[in-house]
């Protein structure tokens, strides 16, 4: 089943379940699926796109939720953190910070990185093997680290 039959069979149950917040985050995911596909590029809505459209909704949730934690607006942070949970559903597992670590490690042995100066070799590849199983931010924090 692909996100968009799947956010369809799960819109028709959050309207059932008269869960508000669920319905109005599966609609945002649901508006970017039709926005893609009304964009007029007559290409067909790939995997990658699905990652990179739920991708883009959480980290806009995640930034939200810090704006709103440093204004002192912890009831919109709070729903913010909500729906980044409804959206984070739909994507792949999220790998953790031992995980990640693991991959990088990988990579700058492949890549025979030794220092800061390498970054460049090893960022682009971390970040295409992790695409949508980790955070970029996490990911760059993580090889930084292991790079000095």
């Amino acid at each position: 089943m692909n996100l968009k039959e799947k956010i369809n069979q799960d819109l028709k149950e959050a309207m059932k379940s008269g869960d508000k917040e669920r319905l109005n985050t599966i609609r945002s995911i649901r508006a970017l699926i039709l926005e893609f596909e009304k964009s007029g590029s007559g290409k067909e809505i790939s995997e990658s796109d699905e990652l990179n459209m739920l991708n883009s909704a959480a980290k806009k949730r995640k930034e939200s939720i810090e704006q709103f934690k440093n204004a002192g607006r912890l009831d919109l942070a709070e729903k913010e953190e909500k729906e980044l949970k409804i959206i984070l559903e739909y994507l792949p597992k999220q790998l953790s910070e031992e995980e990640i670590e693991i991959e990088v490690k990988k990579i700058i042995s492949e890549t025979n990185a030794k220092g800061k100066e390498d970054f460049s070799k090893v960022m682009p590849l971390a970040a295409k093997a992790l695409k949508g199983k980790a955070d970029g931010g996490l990911v760059r924090k993580i090889v930084e680290k292991l790079l000095n």
